[in-house]
């Protein structure tokens, strides 16, 4: 006699639609429908979408352990975030996971996230995620120029994209803002606004994103006619205090500049209190544009004019490339670049005291201090 639970089960396989439902709707073959819903890179974009919108609409959902069965993968993203990194609280995080989860989640793949705390932990966890399985590729924030996880992921042959440049690309796909243009366009804008003394604050350069921008800065230079000056390029600053400290040292020169370019808007927001400290108000005496376009800088005092990225759209990006990539697509056609958007709030304006008069304000509140 069939059990009730056996009749439920049998009447769940009945009205589960299969692949063979969604290609007979379609009239495709169903390793059309089975490549298209894959992601594989030899299906067309329009066709990749007609079978997505079929599936929908009907009602299809693939079984994981099917898939993982015969394909030999788990369709799961890894992740590996290091807590050590400078931005590790940075709003943009949760904005960047929602992209990278809900483009997933709609291609019906997993995420899979862990925490390291140094280098080496990064590379270990890397390894691990790849050896058990749960993950069958990755994706890398914050590259380096010279990146350590890039080499161990080429290496081993596991799929990877990078959010993103690095020294060396050979074998790498990537997602990236285009950062250096960023620089270069704040420089001209300052220039355009009658500055000729124009500081930059860089990050470290060991991360791409600081090497671009300070080639951004010296190619912004260069297309107002004005020489770089390396006295107007201050050390590494990454937070307030950092900024802080960087910005009085540009600021204390015999000639000072009248605007700074910051790396980064925690750096920026330090600037902020150097200024303060010699009398010199934001946007008038001193003008400042960042980049990173954090919601703190919106509530300085004025506000910070600033470059930022929708970080949720390069999440949701990153995932596309990924899946692809893990599909079988090259890396070197995996290579995307979006511009920054450009914020323009009261940090910034004409120029209205010339270095000396800086340097004269500058020297009365240092020796001010000093009493």
């Amino acid at each position: 006699m069939e059990t009730r639970a056996h009749k439920v089960r049998s009447a769940l396989r009945r009205q589960r639609v299969t692949i063979n439902d969604v290609a007979s709707e379609l009239g495709m073959t169903k390793s059309t429908v089975s490549r298209a819903l894959n992601d594989y890179p030899d299906i067309s974009d329009s066709t990749r979408l007609r079978v997505r919108e079929a599936a929908r609409t009907l009602g299809y959902r693939p079984l994981a352990n099917a898939q993982a069965i015969r394909t030999g993968r788990l369709r799961a993203i890894g992740l590996v975030l290091q807590l050590n990194e400078h931005d590790r609280h940075r709003p943009f995080l949760a904005d960047f996971l929602a992209g990278i989860s809900q483009a997933a989640s709609a291609a019906g793949w997993t995420v899979t996230v862990s925490t390291a705390t140094s280098d080496e932990d990064t590379l270990r966890l890397l390894s691990n995620l790849a050896q058990e399985h749960k993950a069958d590729g990755f994706i890398l924030p914050r590259t380096l120029w010279q990146d350590p996880r890039i080499e161990f992921l080429r290496e081993t042959d596991i799929p990877f994209v990078l959010y993103g440049r690095t020294g060396k690309p050979d074998g790498c796909a990537w997602f990236d803002i285009t950062s250096e243009a960023a620089a270069e366009d704040a420089v001209k804008c300052l220039y355009d606004l009658g500055h000729r003394r124009i500081g930059f604050i860089p990050g470290e350069m060991k991360y791409t994103h600081a090497r671009l921008k300070l080639e951004g800065y010296k190619a912004g230079l260069k297309a107002c006619g004005l020489a770089y000056d390396p006295d107007l390029v201050s050390a590494a600053a990454l937070n307030r205090r950092q900024g802080a400290a960087t910005a009085e040292q540009l600021l204390s020169q015999r000639c000072p500049p009248t605007a700074l370019v910051c790396t980064v808007d925690r750096a920026a927001i330090g600037a902020y209190l150097a200024a303060d400290r010699f009398g010199l108000k934001v946007g008038s005496d001193l003008s400042i544009i960042s980049y990173d376009g954090i919601e703190e800088g919106e509530y300085q005092t004025p506000p910070l004019t600033t470059f930022s990225a929708n970080v949720a759209d390069a999440g949701e990006r990153l995932t596309h490339l990924l899946i692809k990539r893990i599909n079988g697509a090259a890396p070197e056609s995996l290579r995307e670049l979006s511009p920054a958007s450009f914020v323009a709030r009261g940090s910034h304006g004409p120029v209205r005291k010339t270095p000396a008069e800086l340097a004269d304000i500058i020297s009365i509140a240092n020796h001010q201090v000093e009493e």
